[in-house]
């Protein structure tokens, strides 16, 4: 009895793995949410583990420890941009400007927690879903000068930054514009020292500008 049930059993489950693997396959089949599918800047599980371990800390009110703690995700962050930028440009913009929120809110004179938590919950939404949503594309221009990319992203304020310093070195702006193209280089600094890409970009623009004239 035991050989015939043994025999059986032989026959059905080969019979079963092909019936379920065909259908798995049927063209009319489809798959689980999520099946197949993969994020375009590819894996990012070690930057959802930092932003785990500063809502873990922002929780326990350790504030300063949070902040340093997302300084490691902005120093990792920044060291792959010219690796994970080019795989999904509009993708990157979209993690960057909602991880920006985060350091902007840990870096604020009087940190406000419930803030902090929610732009926290907004990047590891976005760092999962990096496409989803985001900037409406195309370049934006100030005074004109680009201060986005062809998605819409604001350029990182140290690029136009390094620009306007090379242009002060270099003379290209005049004695009479210089003082207000420094003002504006330092308004920009602060802005971009902040985190804010958008307005210290919008500086910078206007301080090279000036060259032009």
């Amino acid at each position: 009895m035991k050989q015939i049930l043994l025999a059986a059993l032989l026959i059905v489950v080969p019979v079963s793995v092909f019936s379920a693997t065909e259908l798995w396959l049927s063209p009319g089949h489809k798959p689980p949410a999520g099946a197949g599918t993969s994020n375009p800047l590819g894996d990012l599980t070690d930057y959802q583990a930092i932003v785990s371990d500063t809502r873990a800390l922002v929780e326990a009110g350790k504030l300063s420890a949070a902040e340093h703690r997302a300084t490691d995700f902005e120093t990792r962050w920044d060291d792959a941009e010219s690796s994970l930028r080019p795989k999904a440009p509009a993708a990157w913009g979209n993690v960057d400007a909602a991880a920006d929120r985060v350091f902007a809110a840990l870096r604020a004179r009087s940190p406000d927690t419930q803030t902090v938590k929610k732009r926290l919950t907004a990047l590891s939404d976005r760092l999962s879903h990096p496409s989803a949503g985001g900037s409406k594309g195309g370049v934006q221009q100030v005074a004109g000068i680009a201060v986005t990319d062809a998605n819409g992203h604001a350029i990182p304020c140290e690029t136009l930054l390094g620009k306007l310093r090379s242009a002060l070195a270099n003379g290209a702006i005049g004695d009479a514009d210089l003082a207000q193209a420094r003002s504006l280089q330092s308004r920009a600094t602060q802005r971009c020292n902040a985190d804010d890409d958008v307005h210290s970009d919008q500086l910078s623009a206007r301080a090279l500008a000036l060259s032009s004239q």
